[in-house]
């Protein structure tokens, strides 16, 4: 309503001036025996000082259409350019657990795995044998067993009725007790080659992803060796940062993501190597068909003061930017060099390095 009434108040003050009544002129003539003479426009026909005013009088118009904002100095994050890695969580391999030839190989790289899954099996002949000597030994036993029960059974009669001493009695049970402990010796004997055959099956100690297989069916594996590498609970980002940024850095920090995302730092590794500190970012929804991947990733690493003028306050006119100020009530461009344009909650900003100080009015149109 202010607006209205000024822009109205300048239309009276213009519409009094001598431009446009004609009728002050001393030759007293009407104002339409004038017009036939040429002294007077027609009707909607402007003259020179029309024209020179109705441009000042839209000009103030749109002024006083037009608000203003105090510039003050604003804090500015410092952001560093670094290349982020995706890894898995954790690299686990699939170790052989005896030593001998792969026979069955069942995974290859990229392939998913569950945990206690067979992804290889490793067949050492030795153990085959070892455990047809084994069952033999022990089928041995038991015949041997089998007879001295029998010797134990006509022996505890011959006792009974007083034949043999007690002597002989007790040796024919001792026989007995040996060949049932060998027995037991020899089948713990066979659990434990047993056990080795089975332990020839490689399996997944976690669920996820194949990473690399470094062996091929048909070799030699000695035992601890590595079969396969599982990449499992989950991926992030590892960061590799120049130590002259590491006190900037804190765990929490808000991290952009090239790819238009964001992540939060979640860990700092506190030993330097080779001048950087590594550092992990968890990212939500994060790419993890390519481990090894390198993502730009920008790093808060420092705050400073600087001019911020929004997007939309900045011209650009014969390849010079300008920025309306407000002087003593008047608008003023003026031109300015512009830096770095920002992103302040969802709003397009641009850092002014010169042409603008603190304390100066810019002037925003109300559109």
């Amino acid at each position: 309503m202010t607006a209205l009434h000024t822009n109205c108040g300048l239309i009276n003050i213009f519409t009094n001036v001598n431009v446009f009544d004609f009728t002050s002129k001393s030759d007293g003539l009407p104002v339409d025996a004038r017009r036939k003479k040429g002294k007077l426009p027609e009707t909607g026909q402007r003259t020179p000082a029309m024209k020179l005013i109705l441009p000042v009088i839209v000009a103030l118009i749109g002024a006083s259409a037009a608000s203003s904002q105090e510039l003050q100095l604003q804090p500015l994050t410092e952001w560093k350019a670094v290349y982020g890695l995706v890894e898995t969580r954790d690299r686990l391999p699939a170790r052989a657990r005896i030593g001998g030839t792969i026979s069955e190989l069942s995974v290859s790289e990229g392939d998913h795995v569950t945990q206690g899954q067979r992804i290889a099996l490793i067949v050492d002949d030795k153990l085959a044998f070892q455990l047809a000597a084994a069952d033999a030994q022990i089928s041995t036993l038991q015949s041997r067993l089998e007879a001295a029960q029998t010797d134990y059974d006509r022996g505890k009669e011959l006792f009974a009725r007083g034949v043999i001493t007690k002597q002989n009695f007790d040796q024919l049970t001792t026989q007995v007790d040996v060949l049932k402990g060998e027995i037991r010796s020899a089948e713990s004997n066979r659990l434990v080659i047993s056990q080795q055959v089975a332990e020839g099956e490689v399996l997944a100690p976690d669920n996820g992803i194949v990473l690399s297989v470094p062996t091929a069916k048909g070799s030699v594996a000695s035992p601890g060796e590595g079969i396969a590498i599982i990449g499992s609970g989950g991926s992030f980002l590892r960061l590799s940062i120049p130590e002259r940024h590491a006190t900037a850095l804190k765990q929490g920090d808000k991290i952009s993501i090239g790819e238009g995302q964001s992540g939060r730092l979640a860990k700092i590794y506190p030993q330097i190597e080779g001048g950087r500190v590594l550092a992990d970012v968890e990212v939500d929804k994060l790419d993890d068909r390519f481990i090894g991947r390198r993502i730009p990733v920008r790093l808060p690493v420092s705050t400073r003061k600087a001019l911020l003028v929004p997007e939309s306050a900045v011209t650009l006119q014969g390849g010079i930017d300008f920025v309306t100020i407000d002087i003593d009530g008047a608008p003023l461009r003026r031109a300015v060099v512009l830096g770095e344009k920002v992103n302040q909650d969802g709003q397009n900003y641009y850092e002014v390095l010169t042409g603008l100080y603190a304390g100066d009015k810019l002037v925003n149109s109300d559109d």
